[in-house]
């Protein structure tokens, strides 16, 4: 029989998750209905969201530093809250360059990175919620490619994004702007793809 103190392991990292899916959501909705006026409250908002992920890490740290016995290596689920942590960074890092940048108006690569980071983001949950039963789950392997197949995709959007950005180049501003910003975007992708293999580290490592 599982433990408790096993299940709020799995319970917090899930948890961790959901606050990027929140971050995530939060950014599209920002740019799909997007106002400069409005900037100062949704980095606000974003930045609250940020802050309690990172106290709900804090907390189950200084519970991690005095358990004896851990479901999966001590290590290993320091790397997880990291990992995931930085997913929610790194989103809000996106927000923050496109205000410190004063961004009027948003190309359309960027709502379709958002939809992209989004789908990651619920990805990475849903991976999370089986994460729990993995030496006995015939889908969270598949969830893994998922997430995967999701970070190429992130790949080749940003190629094509900085393709049409610099194809026809007129501000220089906007270049170096748009650049950053891409770069911030292909980045979160990255971070994603960045907890689904450490999932696939520990499921290797414990089966």
């Amino acid at each position: 029989m599982a433990r408790k103190s096993d299940q709020y392991y799995y319970k917090v990292l899930t948890e961790g998750v959901e606050y990027c899916v929140q971050a995530a959501e939060l950014l599209y909705e920002t740019l799909k209905n997007y106002q400069t006026e409005e900037m100062d409250t949704r980095i606000k908002e974003m930045h609250a969201i940020e802050h309690a992920a990172d106290l709900a890490k804090h907390v189950m740290m200084s519970k991690l530093v005095k358990e004896f016995i851990t479901p999966i290596e001590r290590e290993d689920i320091i790397e997880l809250a990291q990992t995931i942590d930085d997913v929610t960074d790194g989103i809000e890092d996106v927000l923050l360059r496109m205000y410190m940048f004063h961004t009027k108006t948003i190309r359309p690569e960027a709502l379709e990175f958002c939809t992209l980071i989004v789908s990651c983001c619920h990805a990475m949950k849903n991976m999370m919620e089986e994460f729990h039963n993995f030496s006995k789950s015939n889908t969270i392997h598949q969830m893994i490619v998922e997430i995967n197949r999701l970070e190429e995709d992130g790949d080749k959007l940003y190629t094509d994004a900085m393709h049409a950005l610099y194809s026809n180049p007129k501000d220089p501003i906007e270049i170096f702007t748009w650049t950053e910003i891409f770069n911030h975007f292909e980045r979160c992708c990255d971070k994603c793809e960045d907890v689904a293999n450490v999932v696939e580290s520990v499921i290797m490592k414990n089966t």
